[in-house]
């Protein structure tokens, strides 16, 4: 995980867009948001906002194993650098898949 997170900032997810929908309450926790396509917005009271939209890029393809690939952007507004670093330790913490 990451000690600090941009107010903007770009990421590859290793999955598919009916994959992270299904995630995504759950990693969102308590904070209102509403989607509309393929963006969010979550609002915090009594300030602060984030905007996350997706878009479907092309597989990534290693030898013989295909990975789906979801490009997503994140950006806050109003929100502190250490508000920004509790969202996100949550968030990546909901979306984290790996194996043993």
């Amino acid at each position: 995980m990451q000690s600090s997170y941009a107010e903007r900032f770009t990421r590859e997810m290793g999955c598919t867009e009916t994959e992270w929908l299904r995630w995504l309450p759950a990693a969102m926790g308590d904070v209102e948001w509403q989607q509309e396509g393929a963006s969010l917005c979550a609002r915090w009271i009594p300030k602060g906002q984030l905007n996350i939209q997706w878009t479907v890029a092309a597989d990534r393809q290693i030898a013989n194993v295909r990975l789906p690939v979801l490009r997503v952007e994140f950006g806050f507004a109003d929100r502190n650098e250490s508000e920004r670093l509790v969202f996100m330790k949550r968030f990546d913490l909901y979306m984290q898949r790996g194996g043993g």
